[in-house]
């Protein structure tokens, strides 16, 4: 794979997926219980701690690398342990990332290590040295390296970066993600930050990420219809906070069934009237390349795009019980991305959005290509298949409010928190 090919935006490339194999084929619970919410406590009975007067707040570290499909980042979290019957605060985020991903790197695993020694500096210049040995270091890996051949995602996760690093590796520190956990966590993380996770109170918000490969939504229902109704696996609970939580979370399964179909395509040439009339493009993604194109001699536009993509997506995304009148969404990631760049919401800000703001928007964008190409060819495209995953997709009404974020009292919203504490505590996802 060429490190020069371009890498298709994370709803971009959904949409291919959906249309190569079309060319082919004509109420919840929270139950208190007994456990220590003293996380800093947990670290130092398995390493060596270091000596603090007892009266005094417990400041520790953790590190959790996000191999992702478009890019690899580094959070480093500084937690403060006030009192050990209560949640710890996180007092800061050290984040950076860098493009592309992991996965780009399939035919040459050792540059891949190298990016993540790069970042594995920013570790050791925000965690005191005295605290490496005892500061947790854990890489996940998401959808770019699940898709990939087995062996090649093996090879990139055995490069021997972390096994050199000063910091405390146990053995399961590295390992490719569950897609449905990224749902279930990136929901912690957000109600964490939000203050919803506390024993006061019973208000939860939901979530909708849309990453490199996969999308997720995730909420705590109301109703015991909603997880009635819904398929066994799409309900999910855990013990976290000394709570008992049963959430609906569904990652939409046909991003990577239609991969598996494709790749089964000798010709592997995608042609869509979402894309500008005379683009035409080449990327690589799960060790396979790929042609792009508009239609040279044919028609562009909104409502063409929007039949191709609602050929897939309408029928096939679980529409949950009460979902159109549930609790707040929080939507992030290329929600948030793809509404910056149609210029819907503030990139600093962020904003609040209904679902037709995004149908308003991909009109726009859509009808005129030629316009918007110089932020993205791809971005009629992405609107497009946001507007139509929220509406034909999850079901939700054109008044839908959704809050776009990237930061939540300024630390990033994603899976990545939720998962550090996951490794902390052992949280057990059944």
């Amino acid at each position: 794979m060429s490190l020069q090919a371009p890498l298709l935006p994370a709803v971009a490339l959904s949409l291919v997926l959906v249309v190569l194999a079309l060319t082919g084929l004509s109420h919840a619970q929270l139950q208190p219980k007994a456990s220590v919410l003293d996380f800093s406590a947990s670290l130092g009975n398995l390493l060596p701690s270091l000596s603090r007067p007892a009266n005094s707040s417990r400041i520790f570290y953790g590190v959790m690398f996000d191999a992702g499909s478009t890019g690899t980042r580094i959070h480093v979290y500084t937690f403060i342990q006030k009192d050990p019957e209560e949640l710890p605060v996180l007092d800061n985020e050290m984040f950076h990332s860098i493009k592309p991903g992991l996965s780009a790197y399939a035919d040459i695993p050792e540059m891949g290590g190298y990016t993540v020694r790069q970042l594995l500096k920013v570790a050791k210049k925000t965690v005191p040295q005295l605290d490496w040995k005892r500061t947790p270091l854990v890489l996940k890996a998401t959808a770019g390296l699940r898709l990939l051949p087995p062996e090649k995602a093996q090879a990139l996760l055995e490069q021997d970066v972390f096994d050199e690093s000063p910091f405390f590796v146990p053995d399961d520190s590295v390992s490719i993600m569950d897609g449905t956990n990224e749902g279930i966590l990136a929901w912690v993380t957000v109600n964490f930050l939000t203050g919803h996770l506390y024993a006061e109170t019973r208000k939860t918000v939901g979530i909708l990420d849309l990453g490199g490969g996969s999308t997720q939504i995730t909420f705590l229902p109301k109703s015991k219809k909603t997880i009635v109704s819904s398929p066994a696996d799409y309900i999910a609970r855990f013990d976290m906070f000394n709570s008992t939580y049963e959430l609906y979370t569904h990652r939409p399964p046909f991003i990577i069934i239609l991969l598996l179909y494709a790749t089964g395509l000798e010709w592997r040439v995608f042609k869509s009237s979402c894309l500008p009339k005379k683009f035409r493009e080449e990327w690589s993604f799960g060790g396979l390349t790929y042609t792009v194109s508009g239609i040279p001699d044919g028609y562009a536009g909104y409502k063409l795009c929007y039949q191709e993509v609602l050929k897939v997506v309408k029928g096939i995304v679980h529409q949950p019980y009460e979902l159109k009148n549930t609790c707040v969404l929080y939507a992030f990631s290329y929600y948030f991305d793809r509404a910056v760049d149609a210029g819907l919401i503030d990139g600093t800000q962020g904003g609040m959005l209904e679902v037709r703001d995004f149908k308003k928007g991909a009109k726009e964008v859509c009808n005129k290509m030629s316009k918007y190409r110089p932020v993205s060819p791809f971005l009629c495209m992405d609107m497009t298949y946001i507007t139509c995953l929220l509406k034909d997709g999850f079901g939700f009404k054109e008044n839908t409010v959704l809050q776009l974020t990237k930061k939540v009292n300024n630390v990033e919203t994603s899976w990545a928190l939720g998962a550090m504490f996951k490794h902390f505590q052992n949280l057990k996802i059944h």
